[in-house]
């Protein structure tokens, strides 16, 4: 018989549980949760954690909406720091998606480079996006699809307008009704970067300095008209599809009839559309430009009620790093800055400051930000603390002030629309499979779709 039952037990006097917030002693063995006790319950175990009295044990954050960039350009970000900004943020497994990377994941071949370089470095799990872009769809050319799936990649995007790189061109609706045809056929998951580029190119150009200008060019109606496309093609097809980074309330009619109707439909919303707001913006502060653009308060109000009531399904970073020069905060000018924001680190801390002020629990933010997005991308072993799930953990004090410094984030680049911010909820330590990350020594894996 062996020495002791368990690997580790950590003790916590709240603990986020499928089951509710309650007292709790979990054991982990073999790197997978093994009981959830009562906190006093005897158990025997090599290492044994105890929580203080301000800490909570969540599960550890799950991330599918993550542009690593490596390789290629890896000056934007890298699977080495990304990983370790996700781990600082509670985040213990993060899907990287398909583009901003050289090659491209739209390939066999580009996922196994995009695994070569990650192997070794990452300091979570991560796990990855393939792409359909014009050259993998249509006649004769669904066998790249498959070929994707079946190397494991987690789902498909898709981006309906320009992408913003040329290695990762954009489906007309033509080609996309193909992409989702051929996607279902094999049981996959199509995710979408839904804008028009018929109401962008009739929008007019942003310039200068204004915020307002560019909010004027990326309209709600363009995020309508996509995603009225995305459920056509849903229902036509029976393909499951997901709606990425939704910042339009406009749009939220016709997705919760879509979704009574039975269309077979999920989407997702980001940190930067709940916490901050269009008239909050300074003039000429790109580090809050991305694509589709943070709206006006009354809209961001619209986005929490649809969350509230499960409309909306989850909530991922869209971490989007660039290189500083490239964010033009030297001009400040709007429509010449990279869009992307970069929260990976901070995601969790934003979000909860800002459900806790709307009356929310740590139990929502949990099934918004780790039970939700593992169930979407399929990820069985992640998002929750229950039997058979990785040891996955994280050990936050949801009551400690954080002052979010740029510089001291963990990303690559020190850009960041939370700069400055007073927020609640540290992040003590991350677990990863019962093993507290250590950014010097990372033993994240790389998951597979089909790995189980």
């Amino acid at each position: 018989m062996a020495e002791h039952d368990y690997d580790l037990v950590v003790r916590a006097r709240r603990a986020v549980t499928p089951e509710g917030e309650r007292p709790a002693a979990v054991a982990v063995r073999g790197g997978r949760i093994a009981a959830v006790l009562d906190r006093g319950a005897p158990a025997s175990a090599a290492r044994t954690l105890d929580l203080a009295d301000d800490e909570v044990l969540l599960p550890g954050l799950v991330d599918t909406h993550v542009h690593v960039n490596e390789p290629g350009r890896t000056e934007w970000e890298g699977f080495a720091t990304a990983t370790r900004a996700a781990a600082a943020g509670g985040v213990t497994t993060l899907v990287d998606m398909p583009l901003n990377s050289v090659p491209p994941t739209t390939t066999a071949a580009g996922l196994a480079a995009k695994r070569a370089a990650a192997h070794g470095q990452t300091a979570v799990d991560v796990g990855f996006w393939g792409g359909a872009v014009p050259e993998n769809t249509g006649p004769g050319a669904t066998g790249v699809l498959r070929e994707l799936h079946e190397a494991g990649v987690y789902g498909f995007k898709a981006f309906l307008s320009p992408s913003g790189v040329e290695e990762f061109g954009h489906l007309d609706p033509d080609r996309f009704r193909a992409a989702a045809a051929a996607i279902g056929e094999f049981g996959g998951l199509l995710i979408v970067h839904a804008e028009d580029p018929r109401v962008l190119a009739q929008a007019p150009p942003a310039t200068g300095r204004d915020y307002a200008s560019f909010l004027a060019s990326r309209p709600d109606t363009a995020e309508h008209a996509a995603i009225a496309l995305v459920i056509a093609t849903a229902r036509a097809t029976g393909t499951r599809a997901h709606i990425l980074h939704l910042s339009s309330a406009t749009a939220l009619p016709l997705i919760a009839q879509a979704r009574a109707e039975g269309v077979p439909l999920t989407v997702e919303t980001c940190p930067h559309y709940l916490t901050i707001a269009a008239e909050e913006v300074p003039e000429g502060a790109t580090q809050f430009k991305c694509c589709p653009p943070i709206r006006g308060a009354a809209n961001r109000d619209l986005l929490w009620a649809a969350l509230a009531d499960g409309v909306i399904d989850c909530v991922v970073s869209d971490h989007s790093p660039s290189t500083v020069d490239l964010k033009r905060l030297d001009t400040g000018d709007f429509g010449a800055a990279w869009g992307g924001v970069s929260g990976l680190q901070v995601g969790f801390a934003a979000m909860w400051t800002e459900a806790a002020a709307r009356g929310h629990g740590l139990a929502d933010v949990v099934r918004w930000m780790a039970r939700r997005p593992a169930e979407i991308a399929g990820l069985a072993a992640k998002g929750a603390i229950a039997v058979g799930r990785d040891a996955d953990l994280a050990v936050v004090a949801p009551d400690a002030a954080v002052r979010v410094d740029a510089a001291a984030l963990r990303h690559r680049n020190p850009v960041s629309a939370y700069h400055g911010r007073e927020l609640r909820g540290q992040v003590r330590r991350t677990l990863l499979r019962g093993t507290e990350v250590d950014p010097d020594a990372p033993h994240g894996r790389l998951l597979a779709r089909n790995e189980g």
